[in-house]
């Protein structure tokens, strides 16, 4: 009779319902199944902010964590003297007349020997890290010296400089020192759990690096193949070469199996069943990525990292499997959890969760920050770093002009592309192009002071540098009639000296690349030089006496040829060409309304013997030069601590610090300040 009754009102209950309300509660009780199996988590810890608290400090092993923090802090340790520049101090920090491109206007450095205090703090923080020493003293001395390096100079930024940072200073909050560490064993009566967001915040980091490295890439600029061109020709793609031909290696396991790799990847990480293969694909991507590119540490720490997505306890377990069981478990004894009544969630627990969720969301906005941060837009947009677009852009310049102006007597200066900066990043960005004009201008001032030129100090600076972005033809990127000393430029608007990525001739670059195969089959030495410009703009080429045979071809639009031993001008339209230019200054200015596209092709009588150098230099490199990386390494760290050692006996004894000073490219001689 109860079974009845009860029956009853289940039919009652599922006509209230109705059929729509039995389906919704089936997909939800389907999908909390399958969140579950994917994630190992419940779906009603999402729920709300109590249960999702709960969750971030759900007690947790920390033996990974110890793990990954001992490994990342062996990294930097690497890395300081490596691509954070320890190892040249001298040649980063020692010349008063360098130019620096900090993110805050008139930052500067504290001074050759005060900078090498700093990276030695740096480095002491770094092996305090390792070492799990005083850890949250040691990790807040390095992250500081960290970011205040690396704000000091955005020509040297990066994507993985700005990981670093951001990994350094997740550790700093995180209890990552509970295992393998001093601290641990001083205090070996204290529990080694920790708070689950400790990983979760970790995880959720490789996860932007990743995910966001992915969806930059579902781009034309990366899927069509432009970024990435003629990387197949590098051994580590020998095997795929062979099989589908340089072309199809490029597009397909470069740029397609690049972006996938990048987007699924860590979905397949977070799921258990796919978990192994992923790290399999992950190894090899990356040890792929230690031979191709010079990125320092950057794929070694992603490896480092990537058992944070295995067991927690995954330590323990390969230390029992080492035979090594009655020493841990002896070791871990006092480790095992204490019953604890579930209570909701403290204040301070629910700010903490707040600001992870911040975090989280302030990750995702930064790389689609850029219509906010207008003044650090070019042809791509923002700063190199975070915006986590790596490798989609590939950039060759080819021309860098740098003209300074008296403008009390007329005289103009060449400057030298390298003159004060030891990179061409500047080429690219706006705001780091009116740091160089006005450093430019400061060091001609004290020029013409210490000379007694009192008069000459008014001074105006115009760049014509020409660029090619992912194949396209090579065209200016700022106006070179605008003085850069006098231009505006603010964070926060659009820059007017800019000029335009022209889209117009993009769709060309098929045709440039058939173009170039066919010049190249000419001869051995023949080659190519795709140009385009905007209307009453005049490109001033130098012909040298190596290119022989020099013809102009005008693709698109029209233009004026003349050069100055010779006034008479050339008006040249589309289709038409001009051959045998000789060897001298020549002027090609753009006469029609829209912008010109053109061609150059030539003879280069030193590419035959440039190109036997190349082969017999790569005949002798090995495939895998390990020692020559490691002897690399040694010197650097050798250079590293005479910096550093140079650095504390000039500020405790003044003794003059010893500095080279590059004489020429690759010459370098040595001076006391």
């Amino acid at each position: 009779m109860q079974d009845a009754l009860v029956s009853k009102e289940m039919a009652k209950a599922a006509s209230r319902n109705g059929p729509g309300k039995s389906r919704w509660s089936e997909f939800r009780a389907r999908f909390a199944g399958w969140f579950t199996a994917y994630c190992g988590h419940d779906l009603r810890c999402l729920q709300s902010l109590d249960s999702f608290t709960a969750l971030m400090y759900r007690p947790t092993d920390g033996a990974a964590l110890g793990v990954a923090r001992a490994l990342f802090g062996l990294m930097m340790l690497i890395d300081i003297p490596e691509e954070r520049g320890g190892g040249n101090l001298d040649f980063r920090w020692g010349d008063p007349r360098a130019c620096r491109f900090p993110l805050v206007n008139g930052m500067e450095p504290l001074g050759y020997a005060r900078m090498g205090v700093v990276y030695l703090v740096m480095w002491l923080g770094a092996l305090g890290i390792t070492l799990g020493y005083r850890f949250r003293l040691t990790c807040l001395m390095f992250v500081t010296s960290y970011w205040y390096v690396f704000v000091l100079d955005k020509s040297s930024w990066n994507n993985h400089s700005y990981l670093y940072g951001l990994l350094g200073t997740l550790f700093l909050f995180t209890d990552a020192n509970k295992f393998l560490s001093f601290d641990a064993y001083k205090n070996r009566t204290s529990s080694q759990e920790v708070p689950f967001w400790n990983y979760f915040i970790l995880k959720y980091q490789f996860f932007i690096l990743y995910f966001l490295a992915g969806l930059k890439k579902m781009c034309p600029e990366w899927l069509s193949g432009y970024a990435m061109s003629n990387l197949s020709y590098h051994w580590v793609f020998l095997p795929f070469r062979s099989l589908l031909g340089p072309q199809l290696t490029d597009l397909l396991i470069v740029h397609w199996f690049g972006c996938i790799f990048d987007t699924l990847v860590v979905f397949f990480l977070i799921y258990a069943p796919t978990r192994k293969t992923a790290t399999l694909f992950a190894c090899a991507f990356h040890l792929m990525n230690s031979r191709l590119f010079h990125i320092g540490m950057f794929p070694w720490t992603c490896l480092t990292q990537l058992p944070l997505y295995y067991s927690v306890s995954w330590p323990r377990l390969v230390w029992k499997k080492l035979s090594f069981g009655e020493s841990i478990e002896k070791f871990t004894k006092h480790q095992k959890p204490k019953k604890q009544t579930q209570q909701p969630p403290g204040k301070r627990r629910k700010i903490v969760t707040g600001a992870i969720l911040l975090y989280c969301g302030l990750q995702l906005f930064l790389p689609y920050s850029h219509f906010i941060t207008k003044g650090y837009n070019n042809w791509t947009n923002g700063l190199y770093g975070y915006s986590w677009d790596m490798m989609v852009h590939a950039w060759d310049t080819v021309l860098t002009s740098i003209k300074v102006t008296d403008n009390n007597t007329n005289q103009t200066h060449y400057l030298m592309p390298y003159a004060f900066v030891d990179n061409d990043r500047w080429t690219k960005h706006a705001d780091m192009a009116h740091q160089f004009a006005r450093c430019i201008d400061r060091n001609m001032r004290q020029e013409y002071a210490a000379a007694d030129r009192k008069k000459m100090t008014n001074f105006s600076v115009h760049f014509d540098i020409w660029c090619s972005l992912n194949g396209r033809f090579l065209q200016r990127i700022f106006n070179p009639q605008v003085d850069i000393l006098t231009a505006e430029w603010s964070p926060f608007k659009p820059v007017d000296w800019l000029l335009p990525l022209l889209h117009e001739f993009t769709e060309m670059r098929t045709k440039i690349e058939l173009m170039t195969r066919d010049v190249h089959t000419w001869s051995n030495t023949s080659d190519v030089l795709f140009v385009a410009d905007f209307p009453g703009l005049t490109l001033d080429n130098y012909i040298v006496p190596e290119m022989d045979n020099v013809t102009l071809t005008i693709l698109e639009g029209s233009a004026t040829y003349y050069h100055d031993e010779h006034p008479n001008p050339i008006h040249l339209t589309k289709g038409q060409r001009l051959p045998n230019i000789p060897p001298e200054f020549h002027h090609v200015t753009t006469t029609s309304s829209t912008p010109s596209s053109m061609v150059y092709t030539f003879v280069n009588k030193t590419t035959q013997t440039t190109s036997n150098e190349r082969e017999s230099s790569a005949n002798k490199t090995p495939i895998l030069p390990l020692g020559q990386e490691l002897g690399h390494r040694l010197d650097n760290y050798v250079r590293f601590f005479q910096h550093v050692g140079n650095s504390l006996l000039y500020e405790i004894y003044g003794v003059p610090m010893p500095r080279r000073v590059r004489i020429a490219p690759d010459e370098t001689t040595w001076t006391k300040d």
